[in-house]
């Protein structure tokens, strides 16, 4: 069974720094594209940003432009979250996804992770 299983997510200063790793199983990571979005209680899941097959290319919420990161190690099935200059509003769950073919800002992708709460303190 595919499986995405999400880790790196804790309270952190306005300010910080966090570091999520999303590790995939069961599925042929290289050919999925992959995104990070995430979601606060009572309001809707948004996009966070996503990363083509190979890594050649990234796109991101405005929100996030230049504080976010996205990454990917396809040796190590790991997609990556660098989370630089937190800002309180960042407080979220965060999901990882993975969509075959090409990268998406909307909620079309095949398989999800359980997501990981990452907390910005002020």
């Amino acid at each position: 069974q595919v499986q995405l299983v999400e880790s790196g997510g804790g309270l952190v200063q306005a300010g910080g720094s966090l570091r999520l790793s999303c590790e995939a199983s069961g599925l042929i990571f290289s050919g999925y594209s992959m995104g990070w979005f995430r979601q606060a209680p009572g309001k809707e899941r948004e996009f966070v940003g996503a990363i083509t097959r190979t890594g050649g290319s990234t796109t991101y919420a405005d929100s996030v432009k230049g504080r976010l990161t996205i990454s990917r190690d396809n040796a190590k099935n790991t997609v990556y979250l660098q989370m630089n200059s937190l800002k309180p509003e960042d407080t979220d769950v965060y999901y990882c996804a993975a969509k075959a073919g090409w990268m998406s800002s909307v909620l079309e992708y095949d398989y999800w992770g359980q997501g990981t709460q990452v907390t910005v303190s002020s």
